[in-house]
């Protein structure tokens, strides 16, 4: 018993897109009732301000780190070439 990779007989394209986004759904609210699970349980805990001051902390921290890696804007490369004439002229190469 095998089965085909494509979609099922029967079903046409929309079918299979509210299936597909009904199964999607599914798993957000399972995936979200994790995470509210383990937040809960986490509020429990007896060092949860310290926990929480943590998570802040190494939320900033990387808050950071993606700033400086996608903000950071590349030098202006015709500003480059004329600052590369520029020192040129300057030391009598042109």
């Amino acid at each position: 018993m095998t089965r085909e990779a494509g979609p099922r007989e029967g079903l046409n394209s929309d079918s299979q897109a509210l299936l597909l986004a009904a199964g999607l759904a599914d798993l957000a609210v399972s995936t979200v009732g994790s995470a509210l699970g383990t937040v809960r349980g986490l509020l429990r805990r007896s060092d949860a301000t310290e926990l929480a001051g943590e998570a802040e902390r190494d939320l900033v921290a990387r808050g950071r780190l993606v700033l400086d890696r996608y903000a950071a804007v590349p030098p202006a490369q015709l500003e480059i070439l004329a600052q590369r004439a520029l020192a040129r002229r300057a030391a009598g190469d042109v």
